[in-house]
């Protein structure tokens, strides 16, 4: 019970919790910038997208943009939605490279049919669970959400959205809701016997039903088949980069440039390659 305190939905609503102080710690705590990259790459990879292909991915409860950083990163054009306008502010300040809406998930997503090639949420979903106002049903704003989020996206494509469910009922809430508005899938459970790498995936599919993608650590290393892959609590981020540059590196800036630049964005010329800006001199 006293863990159950602690969460921050339990704390105050979205909008609220995440002022500006704690909008800060997005930028400055490394610790918590690894762990969103981290969950991030995993759901994109859970949305088993072509290969060598850019799509355009929906960001639900973006934050200050980390997510979408990793999206950038992967070729991808991408759209932001979030209720809190302190994390919007941050992933304006750090320059992101999506396009940032400010609104409630609970609400539904205000975007056209079929607009979207997938979407990922990254531990936002579970705050629709709660009534932070009388006129709150978290039901009804669950069936909101999935069903207008349902219509949003292309046919056959899919959403992952990593949770941090409160208990079992919460995880039927979820679910059911989903299935309701029309999507089929399931849950994927990544590190289902550690108590700090356990991460549960909601993936869900529109349009089409697919098979559910196995959890990492569920493989049998004593076995020794060479074809089989072992996976340990703390996955490497640059393992299987693709030829892709390290990021925060010389050539991961110019690239990062050059995207911006193929968008049409403005590129100040005065930055190093450590993305910070030159202090003028007098």
């Amino acid at each position: 019970m006293s863990s159950s305190c602690r969460r921050p939905e339990h704390m105050a609503p979205p909008e609220v919790f995440y002022n500006a102080d704690e909008a800060k710690k997005y930028t400055q705590n490394s610790r918590m910038i690894e762990i969103q990259s981290q969950m991030s790459e995993r759901a994109v990879e859970l949305l088993s997208l072509p290969e060598g292909q850019p799509c355009y991915l929906l960001d639900v409860g973006c934050g200050s943009g980390l997510s979408g950083d990793h999206l950038s990163e992967e070729g991808h054009c991408w759209v932001g939605v979030d209720i809190s306008t302190a994390m919007l502010d941050v992933a304006r300040d750090r320059e992101v490279e999506g396009d940032l809406i400010l609104g409630d998930m609970g609400q539904g997503m205000p975007f056209r049919p079929g607009t979207f090639d997938g979407a990922i949420s990254i531990s936002a979903l579970q705050w629709l669970c709660n009534a932070d106002k009388k006129s709150h049903s978290p039901p009804k704003r669950l069936y909101r959400f999935f069903s207008t989020l349902y219509s949003a996206l292309a046919r056959g494509s899919r959403a992952v959205f990593q949770i941090y469910p409160e208990n079992s009922e919460q995880l039927e809430l979820i679910t059911a809701q989903a299935m309701k508005a029309g999507f089929t899938g399931g849950m994927v459970v990544d590190y289902p016997n550690s108590t700090k790498a356990k991460k549960f995936f909601l993936c869900l599919f529109a349009g089409v039903s697919g098979a559910l993608p196995k959890g990492l650590g569920l493989e049998t290393v004593e076995r020794g088949v060479p074809n089989q892959a072992s996976f340990t609590g703390q996955r490497s981020r640059f393992k299987h980069m693709k030829g892709k540059s390290v990021k925060k590196s010389k050539d991961w800036i110019v690239e990062k440039k050059e995207r911006r630049r193929r968008q049409g964005r403005e590129v100040r010329a005065d930055t190093k390659y450590t993305g910070r800006q030159r202090k003028p001199r007098f």
